[in-house]
């Protein structure tokens, strides 16, 4: 049996939470069994409390008293984590759990360590969106792979699924939107087998809801070198 920990950090999504954790909780894989981890950031809406009245649709609650930003949620939830594997998932719904199935295949199948969801490699669906966030991921993309010697197409998916015990979450140093970067970084270095997979895409326009901006791109390039080319033990 696999044992993979799904990690959904929430902030102010009211809208969708519930709606992505039944669909979380609907996934049914053979040889495969899910503990569902939900942080909840500092939500100043409903989240929260529609979270509470929906225990059953989560293996754990965890609430943050104060926002944090992303990278702190994630990094509880991956300290929370007890799976074989740790596999993120945004609560926006800008990413279908229906792919689990494609995302988990290369590590029952091929013992892949990282797995990569794709939104550029011949998905059946993805939501048209912006071009300079699918220029600035291309660029982002190209310098992680010449830093680190991949052929990666899509590092900043939210789909990322690793060995949890690739990662210590308290030796992790940044928690902005940079640390999918970090998280990457060290389990790449610290594996050998890598799969990337097609997955679908919904994204959300700036008026639906989406959060990252421009700026986020600067401290994930710095980041990109920094770890890639002075890691810290």
């Amino acid at each position: 049996m696999l044992n993979v920990s799904v990690v959904i950090p929430v902030y102010n999504e009211e809208a969708t939470i519930l709606a992505c954790l039944e669909r979380v909780r609907a996934q049914r894989l053979e040889g495969v069994s899910f503990e569902i981890l939900v942080v909840d950031d500092g939500s100043k809406d409903e989240t929260l409390a529609r979270l509470k009245s929906r225990p059953e649709l989560y293996s754990k609650l965890i609430e943050r008293v104060c926002n944090g930003g992303k990278g702190a949620a994630v990094q509880d939830g991956i300290r929370a984590a007890t799976g074989d594997y740790i596999l993120f998932q945004d609560a926006d719904l800008e990413y279908d759990p229906c792919d689990y199935a494609a995302l988990l295949a290369p590590i029952t199948d091929r013992g892949a360590e990282v797995v990569m969801g794709s939104r550029f490699v011949a998905p059946s669906q993805t939501r048209v969106f912006y071009f300079w966030h699918r220029l600035g991921n291309s660029f982002i993309t190209l310098l992680f792979n010449l830093v680190n010697n991949t052929t990666f197409t899509d590092i900043y998916s939210c789909y990322l699924v690793f060995k949890r015990s690739l990662i210590d979450a308290d030796r992790l140093t940044t928690f902005g939107w940079e640390q999918q970067a970090e998280i990457l970084t060290k389990a790449v270095k610290a594996s050998r087998v890598w799969y990337e997979v097609p997955i679908n895409y919904h994204g959300r326009s700036y008026d639906e809801g989406k959060k990252i901006r421009a700026h986020h791109v600067i401290l994930v390039l710095t980041t990109i070198l920094s770890q890639g080319l002075f890691p810290k033990r």
